[in-house]
């Protein structure tokens, strides 16, 4: 079974970490990867720098662009990423957009996935159609799941479509806004979490963009089985570098 559905199958919330590969230097990807993992993690997401990324807010397109200005390339992070199983345990996931792939080439990369121990794929700019129709085929030869997004404005049938396409979890976007921090969610969010988590979808949930802390963490988990953690991640590392990561891990829970 593919390690983030092992994970997913644990009876607990999870807490899933993203920072952007080559940041905040172009050698702290696997010093941070081994910091997480000591911090006990579930999960750790990758992020592969493009310097058009549409879905993220400016604390990840900082560090999009310092990494690629740190010499961060796709190649780049697959060298770094060898033999990275021979010490890393927890579930990975690359997450990009799906030009950098394309211009790789599909296969190949996903292929270098596989050999380095990449779990997964998140897509932002992969329609779940074109995903089902087009690739899923070939994602299920490199052992990749691909996760999909959904929005407060996401309608039902779609969501039910990505829940019937998704072989890991769905990524519960928290707002309709780019990615970032907040202090808390409101009754409006709340509200939303509540509807998905209605819908008895079968596939598991986890919430992302805004959560900063315990309050948002907490909050995120009441009617998701976890949450994922980015921008603050990312200004953490801007201040600190590769230190005091497992400091930070403990703040959120």
């Amino acid at each position: 079974m593919n390690r983030i559905n092992q994970t997913l199958n644990q009876d607990k919330k999870l807490l899933s970490i993203y920072f952007t590969a080559g940041f905040p230097k172009l050698g702290d990807t696997v010093p941070i990867l081994e910091q997480l993992q000591e911090a006990d993690v579930d999960m750790i997401e990758l992020g592969l720098p493009f310097s058009d990324p549409l879905a993220d807010g400016p604390t990840i397109q900082e560090s999009s662009t310092q990494a690629l200005r740190n010499g961060m390339t796709t190649d780049k992070l697959f060298t770094q990423l060898e033999g990275i199983r021979d010490r890393i345990h927890v579930p990975m996931i690359v997450m990009g957009y799906f030009n950098p792939m394309m211009q790789y080439g599909v296969e190949c990369f996903c292929k270098r996935c596989q050999e380095v121990g990449i779990d997964g794929l998140i897509i932002p700019d992969l329609p779940a159609d074109v995903y089902h129709e087009q690739y899923q085929s070939l994602f299920q030869q490199y052992g990749l799941l691909n996760m999909f997004l959904i929005t407060p404005q996401t309608p039902e049938e779609r969501i039910r479509y990505i829940d019937q396409v998704s072989e890991g979890f769905i990524y519960m976007v928290s707002s309709a806004a780019t990615t970032g921090a907040q202090g808390s969610f409101g009754d409006t969010q709340q509200h939303y979490f509540q509807r998905i988590a209605d819908m008895k979808l079968q596939s598991k949930l986890l919430v992302g963009f805004g959560i900063s802390n315990a309050e948002t963490y907490k909050a995120a988990v009441t009617h998701s089985q976890g949450a994922i953690i980015g921008s603050a991640f990312i200004k953490h590392l801007e201040a600190n570098g590769n230190q005091s990561v497992q400091e930070f891990v403990k703040t959120i829970r």
